[in-house]
């Protein structure tokens, strides 16, 4: 079972029914219990970081992460998800969630480029990564993408995958059995269900 976190920010239905249609068992919760028994977690998110932060922190989630990321359940943080997993952003200048260590930037482009960076773009990945199992074979990986902040990962090894805005820069993260993507797998289609069965197979 799949869990998917409600901590009231994300977009939590599109992400059940792209788990879904590919045969995947979950379930939206926001009770501690189900979170604490997961097989497997989701972490979304759409929105500000620190609302995010005071919400999972008045609903006592944050603990329950860090004990699932140290006992090597699969975690999968999606978007603003992805950030959360960060040590720190500058969005609000709070502290994440601390799982991954890196800190969450703005953008610094040149004026004609807007941010938000909005919309498909292509992406290169770290092949051995499980995430992206099958995806050796294909001329071009592309996703969708909505944000003004992207994660700068403490190490060069937490990143598996980057694109390009102006500058390159790192839009999937892993440490252990932990991943996150800053681009929005559920609305990827074919790119976006391949990457969610391999989570959900792993």
């Amino acid at each position: 079972m799949i869990v998917i976190v409600d901590y009231g920010m994300g977009n939590l239905g599109s992400i059940a029914n792209m788990l879904k249609k590919i045969g995947a068992e979950c379930k939206i919760t926001s009770n501690l219990e189900e979170i604490a028994g997961a097989e497997k977690l989701i972490l979304p998110g759409v929105g500000s970081y620190a609302q995010a932060m005071k919400n999972l922190t008045a609903m006592e989630i944050i603990p329950i992460i860090q004990a699932k990321a140290e006992s090597n359940t699969p975690i999968l943080g999606i978007c603003l998800g992805m950030q959360l997993l960060a040590s720190f952003s500058e969005e609000g200048h709070v502290s994440g969630v601390n799982i991954i260590p890196g800190n969450v930037v703005k953008f610094d482009l040149p004026n004609t480029l807007k941010v938000p960076h909005m919309g498909w773009n292509t992406i290169k990945h770290k092949e051995s990564c499980e995430l992206f199992r099958g995806f050796e074979n294909l001329d071009e990986v592309r996703y969708y993408f909505v944000h003004s902040f992207h994660f700068q990962p403490e190490l060069p090894e937490y990143q598996i995958a980057s694109a390009n805005y102006g500058a390159a820069f790192t839009c999937g993260v892993q440490k252990g059995n932990v991943y996150g993507v800053q681009f929005h797998p559920e609305k990827s289609h074919t790119f976006g269900m391949r990457l969610l069965q391999n989570f959900s197979q792993l």
